[in-house]
Order: C-alpha cells, then sequence, then structure tokens
C-alpha cells in the first residue's frame, strides 16, 4: 500500500522528515518497506529556468535556425541556437541550461551540453513543452506570461510538486490502517496532534428530479447500503491536483468521475462505485444474489458465471450490474456520454467479498478493504464528501435524496480489561490516565473505571480488537516496544527439573554460529501459492493444505518446503541490489495425508534452510570476487554437524527437479539434509538469473539424534605422520567410498583421510580420475617407526587395488 506524506499533511500537521515518519509508522506496527521520490514532472524540471530572449537573427548557414541570445539570470546571457519558428525577441521562455538532463514526454531523457551548431556556438536549448515532459506540443517552443525574474526555476513558474511515498507492508490485522486517514490516526494519537478531516457543510440536496429506489434483498451480505444521484455533469480527464494525487501513489488516472471515487477510497478507506443513471432500468436498484452460473460480463470484458453466494448489485430488472464491493460490470459503467450518475456507499460482509474474490479471482483496491473489514459507520459521510467533489471537478447537481439503508446498526464491541493483565502482557506498568488517553485517541472509549479494570467500547471498524490481548498491544504499540526497558536479572521458579536438551537454546546457539559466519536470518510467510510447485514432481498437489478463505490467490495454501517462500526473500533482495547474500531461516512446513477411509492426517514438521547466491568475497585491490559454489555451502552444513556433535553419516548424490546436483546426508539410514545447486526450473519461475544454492536440514529429526556430549583427550605425546598416494579409481566412485575403505582396512593407526587434488584427462584414461590422497597415522603409545609405515601404506594399497581396481601412480 502506498501512502503520499503530501496527502497525508491534508489531515495533520507534519514537519517532520519523511524518514523520521517512516520510523514512526512501522513503530506502530505499519511497516515501511521503502520511501519513494515522486515528481509531478520526472526530472523535476531541475536545471531549467525563466530566461528572456535578447536578440533573434536568422542563422547565415541554416533557414530553420535561428541565432538568440537569452537572459538566464545572476547577469548572465547565453548565446542558443533554437530550430523553433515561433521565437523572437522579448519572450519570456524556458531554458533548460547546460547539464540538464530533459525527461520528454516522448523518447529517452537527454542531456544538454555546450556545442556548435551550423558554426555557432550553443549554451542551453529554449524549450517546447513534449521536450520537458508537460504535454504533447512540438508546434514550437513556450511562451511564457510572466512577470517573475529571470532565472527563476522553472519548477516554481509551473508550481510542480515533489512529494514521498510510503510503501507500506500492511498487515491483514490492520485494516482501519488501508487509507491515508486511517495512517494519519495513529500519528495523531503518536504526536498528540489534532486531526482535520474534509467538511460537508456546504453539502446540501439541490434539488429531487432525479429519484430512484433502492432495494437491498440480502441484509446479510449488505449490512448497509447508501447513495446518492447527481446530474448535469460532464465527464472529461480530471484536473491536475486529482491525477497527482493518484500517479504519486501509483494509480492511473481515467476520468474525472471514477478518479474521484479512486481518491476517496485512498483518501477515507471506503470504496464507492458510481452508475450510469440512464443504464439503470426503472431507476431502481436492488441488492441480491442470483442464481448459479448466471453470465456476467465485467469491466475487463470477460464474461464470468457467478456463483449463488456473489452478491451482485442489479437494476430494476433484476439485470446485473456490478458484483458488490469486487468489480463492475461492462454496461453500466462510467463513459463520455454520461450525464447522471448514481453513486453507491455500502458495508459488505467481508465473508461474502472474500469467496467470491476467490471464486473468480479478482482482487481490487475494493475487495482488498472490504474483504479485511471497512467502517459501517463511514459510508454517508464517504458519500456526501465525493458527491461534493464531482460537483466541484465535474460540475452538476445533488438531484435525490441521500438513500442511507441501515436496518440492523453494528453496536461497538463492549468488553472489560484487566489492568493486572495488561500490566503483565507488557511487563511493566504503565501510567493509567495516559492509557485511557491513548485509548480515547484510538477512538476506543472507556465506559467505567473501577481501578482494577476498564469497561471499553470498541467502534466496528477496529476489526482487529475483540479481546483484553488486543487492547493491549494497542496500548504497547503507541507506547513503543523500544520503551519497555529489560531487567539486569530474571529470575523464576519451576516445579519440575529442565529437561537434557533445551531445543530453544540449541537453536539460540546455532543461529548465533550463523550470524558469526556471515549468514542473516530471515522469517517467512507460512502462506504461499501452489503454483511454485504445481509442475514439481516431489510434491503432490493432493497434499496441500489449503486455506479456506485465502485472503488472496498469493496466500493460499501453507509451503510445503522453505526453499519457495526464501526464494521470495532472495527476489526481494535481488530486486533491491543486494545480490551478495547468505540467509537462514528455521521454520515449519506443512503437509496432508488423506487416509484409506477419507480422514486427513495433517503434518508439520521444523526445518532449517540456507541460501548462497552471488559473492562469497567482494571485489577489494587485494583480491577479485569470489562466486559462491557447492563447497561453500557443503562448508556450512559440515559446521552444523559439527556444532550437533553429529558423525558418521553418509552420503549420496542427488538430482532431483529441485536440485541440479547435490548431495542427500542420511545418519542412522535417515535423510537428516540435502543440499545443491537449486535447478533452473524453480529459480526460473522466480525470475531469478543467478545460481542459487540450498541447504533443507530436518530439524525435528536431528533433535532427536544429537548428543551434546563431546568426548576429550589430551594431545597425542608422539608425532603424526603423513603418507599421501595417487590413486586412479572409475569415475563413478566416491571419495567417500576411498575414506570408508581405508577407515576398514586399518582401525588402529588411521587418523585422518583427506582428498587434496582431484584430475581428469586422457593421460589416465577415459572413464578415470586421479585423486590425490593423504592419510595421518598416529601410535598414542610410541614414534612409529618406518617399517610400521611402510607395513600400513602396503596394506592400504592392497585394499584400494582388490576392492576398488585402483592403480596406483607412481
Amino acid at each position: 500500500m502506498n501512502i503520499s506524506l503530501a496527502w497525508l499533511k491534508q489531515f495533520i500537521s507534519l514537519d517532520e522528515p519523511a524518514e523520521e515518519v517512516g520510523k514512526m509508522l512501522t513503530n506502530v506496527g505499519l511497516e515501511v518497506e521503502s520511501i519513494e521520490n515522486y515528481e509531478t514532472i520526472k526530472g523535476g524540471l531541475e536545471g531549467m529556468v525563466i530566461g528572456q530572449v535578447l536578440t533573434c537573427e536568422k542563422h547565415p548557414d541554416a533557414d530553420k535556425l535561428s541565432i538568440t541570445t537569452v537572459d538566464i539570470g545572476n547577469g548572465q546571457i547565453s548565446p542558443i541556437v533554437c530550430g523553433a519558428p515561433n521565437v523572437a525577441a522579448g519572450q519570456k521562455v524556458v531554458v533548460a541550461t547546460v547539464g540538464a538532463t530533459l525527461y520528454p514526454t516522448v523518447g529517452e531523457p537527454f542531456t544538454i551540453k555546450k556545442a556548435k551548431i551550423r558554426g555557432a556556438v550553443s549554451e542551453g536549448m529554449i524549450c517546447a513543452e513534449d521536450e520537458i515532459g508537460l504535454g504533447k506540443s512540438h508546434d514550437g517552443i513556450m511562451v511564457l506570461d510572466t512577470t517573475l525574474p529571470n532565472g527563476t526555476p522553472a519548477a516554481k513558474y509551473f508550481n510542480l510538486e515533489t512529494d514521498k511515498v510510503f510503501s507500506i507492508g500492511l498487515t491483514p490485522n490492520h485494516a482501519d490502517a488501508a487509507s491515508h486517514y486511517g495512517v494519519a490516526r495513529d500519528l495523531k494519537v503518536l504526536l498528540n496532534r489534532d486531526l482535520c478531516l474534509p467538511s460537508l457543510q456546504d453539502f446540501g440536496i439541490d434539488n429531487t428530479n432525479s429519484p430512484i429506489e433502492v432495494m437491498v434483498e440480502n441484509t446479510e451480505a449488505c449490512p448497509r447500503y447508501s447513495g446518492v444521484v447527481i446530474s448535469g455533469i460532464a465527464v472529461k480527464e480530471s484536473p491536475n491536483w486529482l491525477k497527482n494525487r493518484l500517479k504519486s501513489i501509483g494509480l492511473s488516472p481515467i476520468n474525472n468521475v471514477v478518479d474521484i471515487t479512486n481518491y476517496i477510497l485512498h483518501e477515507l478507506g471506503q470504496p464507492l462505485h458510481a452508475f450510469d443513471l440512464a443504464k439503470i432500468a426503472k431507476n431502481k436498484v436492488i441488492v441480491k444474489t442470483l442464481a448459479q452460473n448466471t453470465p456476467f460480463k465485467t469491466l475487463d470484458k470477460v464474461e464470468r458465471k457467478l456463483s449463488q453466494n456473489d452478491l451482485m448489485i442489479c437494476d430494476g430488472e433484476e439485470k446485473p450490474m456490478c458484483i458488490g464491493g469486487i468489480f463492475g460490470g461492462i454496461d453500466s459503467g462510467i463513459s463520455e456520454n454520461t450525464t447522471a450518475v448514481f453513486l453507491e456507499s455500502a458495508y459488505f460482509s467481508t465473508t461474502y467479498i472474500r469467496k467470491s474474490s476467490q471464486v473468480h479471482g479478482l482482487v481490487t483496491d475494493a475487495s482488498f478493504r472490504f474483504a479485511r473489514g471497512t467502517d459501517p459507520n463511514g459510508t454517508v459521510y464517504a458519500l456526501k464528501r465525493a458527491a461534493l467533489l464531482i460537483k466541484e471537478v465535474c460540475g452538476g447537481e445533488i438531484s435525490s435524496e441521500v438513500i442511507d439503508i441501515y436496518p440492523n446498526p453494528i453496536p461497538n464491541r463492549v468488553f472489560s480489561v484487566k489492568y493486572k493483565n495488561i500490566d503483565r502482557l507488557i511487563g511493566k506498568v504503565i501510567d493509567r490516565e495516559w492509557i485511557k488517553q491513548t485509548l480515547a485517541g484510538l477512538e476506543i472509549e472507556v465506559l467505567n473505571d473501577n481501578g482494577e479494570e476498564i469497561q471499553v467500547s470498541v467502534p466496528p471498524y477496529r476489526v482487529d480488537v475483540e479481546r483484553s490481548a488486543d487492547i493491549t498491544e494497542e496500548i504497547l504499540r503507541i507506547y513503543g516496544f523500544e520503551n519497555i526497558e529489560l531487567k539486569d536479572k530474571y529470575s523464576s521458579d519451576f516445579l519440575a527439573e529442565f529437561p537434557a536438551l533445551d531445543a530453544d537454546k540449541i537453536k539460540w546457539n546455532l543461529t548465533q554460529l550463523l550470524a558469526a559466519n556471515g549468514l542473516n536470518q530471515i522469517m517467512t510467510n507460512s502462506f504461499t501459492k501452489a503454483s511454485h510447485w504445481e509442475n514439481l514432481a516431489s510434491f503432490k498437489n493432493e497434499q496441500d493444505v489449503e486455506m479456506l478463505n485465502p485472503l488472496s490467490t498469493d496466500l493460499a495454501v501453507m509451503r510445503r518446503s522453505l526453499v519457495f517462500t526464501g526464494l521470495d526473500s532472495v527476489l526481494h533482495n535481488l530486486n533491491r541490489r543486494q545480490k551478495d547474500l547468505k540467509l537462514f531461516e528455521f521454520g515449519k512446513i506443512y503437509s496432508k495425508i488423506t487416509k484409506e477411509e477419507g480422514k486427513n492426517m495433517y503434518l508439520e514438521r521444523e526445518q532449517l534452510s540456507i541460501f548462497f547466491t552471488g559473492s562469497q568475497v567482494s571485489e577489494t585491490w587485494q583480491e577479485k570476487a569470489a562466486k559462491v559454489n557447492f563447497f561453500d555451502l557443503g562448508a556450512i552444513v559440515a559446521k552444523v554437524f559439527n556444532f550437533l556433535n553429529i558423525n558418521k553419516i553418509n552420503q549420496t548424490e542427488i538430482s532431483t527437479d529441485i536440485f541440479d546436483y547435490g548431495l542427500s546426508i542420511s545418519f542412522q539410514k535417515k535423510e537428516i539434509a540435502r543440499f545443491g545447486l537449486l535447478h533452473k526450473n524453480i529459480t526460473k519461475t522466480f525470475d531469478i538469473k543467478q545460481e542459487v544454492f540450498y541447504a533443507e536440514i530436518e530439524w525435528e529429526r536431528l533433535m532427536g539424534q544429537i548428543n551434546l556430549k563431546r568426548n576429550v583427550s589430551e594431545p597425542p605425546k608422539f608425532p603424526e605422520v603423513r603418507r599421501d598416494l595417487s590413486l586412479v579409481i572409475d569415475k563413478k566412485l566416491t571419495f567417500k567410498e576411498i575414506e570408508n575403505l581405508a577407515m576398514q582396512t586399518e582401525r588402529s593407526l588411521l587418523q585422518g583421510v583427506n582428498v587434496f587434488d582431484v584430475y581428469e584427462g586422457e593421460n589416465i584414461g577415459v572413464d578415470k580420475k586421479s585423486y590425490s590422497v593423504s592419510f595421518s597415522l598416529l601410535d598414542p603409545n610410541q614414534t612409529l617407526t618406518e617399517e610400521v609405515i611402510d607395513k600400513t601404506m602396503t596394506k592400504l594399497i592392497a585394499a584400494f587395488e582388490e576392492k576398488l581396481g585402483a592403480v596406483i601412480r607412481k
């Protein structure tokens, strides 16, 4: 969700820098993911000034060019060659000075340079409107009617607006903040400042020449329905202020009527819909559901089959005009020929909207808000506010009474909250008067206070505040988590002994280890979309755990693996130019198994995921950048196993629809991890173009196997001896097989086996490879003699030759 700082300032006085406002919003639960600059004209006309043409003469070597001198202020006279037919001495013009970058309406941006044109020096450019993005005309230069002094920035003349736009990751529980007014309400409490709402004092019924009848048949799906008719309007392009407001938050202007409905939605959080009055049969609106599979063509020209639970806005002939709260129909929309509109402002059931949105795969700005919950008490205010704007921008008159059907008003939620529970959850005693003032600022009325508990009345638009813990959360997010002091010492009493293994402590210590090795921890959403794995044989779609009423198709199922939500995080960072990533996450995955009797059994298990991509070492003057590889990831996986004291593992090479290549690690015949290079088919679906190495560790299985008791022994008194061998073996054999055979052959003296070189080439034959292997020998009781060493190596060589078919390179 995008929020404009300039738009916010219409509701509340804000002198703080955008960055500080962003921090405040994040602290109250409205996480600001980024702050972007917005300019009504790209580039903000920087480097362009008001100038005056002093002289204008024809270029001696070009019929269509003129040589001018232009006063651009500060006593500076610039020679400029101009090709416009209308340039003349005495004109006030827009001049792009040397170094200015121009962003034309059509084409690529370009920078003005000092140049010679047909032998004449030119130090700037006199601009036409299309050359600086102000319009489409290229008939000639812009001639200004102004008394502003020469050298005045062009941005001042055109009254250009710059803005800061917050990108807020709105969580589902904060439906109340899905608008500029909603965000301003939180800032009002945080900063203890007044809130300014647009006035409705000019609203009035001009006449009742266009009465309309409204009938709500399904009051469960539509508890409140408000509307009014505005006639005599002119549908055309919106004024600049309205277009700029919408453009600043990423919306494309359409026409003045539709733009106003979008403006109100993002201003107040109340979706509106405008119908062409001439297209409403019998001047009657009926709110109802229709028969299953009724055809309906929406604004996107797609014919859809309606569900019997879709709430429809119909005309007097019961023909559908709109899927209520979601999407309009193609036959009742606003066009250039529209002269009167019926403006709808309603409160729809969140359940009906969510289901219909999911059935039709339609997620609009309106359905986004209705599905989470809007304010049932705000429909009439938003309706009147929009009607006044339509009169101001489109002309016309309000030609009907305000219709407001609200048979069963939704009451406030009233419940009690004990102070001791607030203190217990926060961990600190907060001043009682401050608590009551804060709740009042949040529009939560304190009905009674007996010293031990308060009785609160919560307005229905606060859909997330239903119980005592929610009130505590509201208090805490305004008070500030950072203002809760941590005690120096904590003590507790326990009736039972601590378990032998503290899983949380082990996880914390491992987290510290991974962080110390340069990894960053991430936390991703447990909900994702099934399309990530629908074409992967490793995942059976019937084992997906699906949401009954998902908020969107992107959050319709619970994740089957940490790889998909982790790649979302990788992509998020790559898109922000963070190319070198080492990430890890502890998280749960979910699946279901349907038994023979038809019952579902749901499975949940915890995993540890690790992602490596980009460079292992950044480029410096001392060394070049080095890309991460399989072995870098393998080293981290080995550190995890070493930390948990898990050894004697088995490794198997794998190549699946998830891993292009990699290893599967098993312990006591159970797979505990797999890691390798992610298959390009997976990274391609995320539009990730660089290689990503991924490890997936079965955390719960590891916890059942670890033994943190470590055996220690004193350092050996006698020296260790190393001997090397070069073995030529079949390509299919692995170093692990060499290591295992060596350990089985010599159990007493052999301390370790290591490969330090691998060679493949025609010199040793096709389907062969050479391993250079070192062997560490040690006798803890005496110094090894050459005779014992030679005897041991001879025994190892014989075993390699006999069981692996190895050839020893001399």
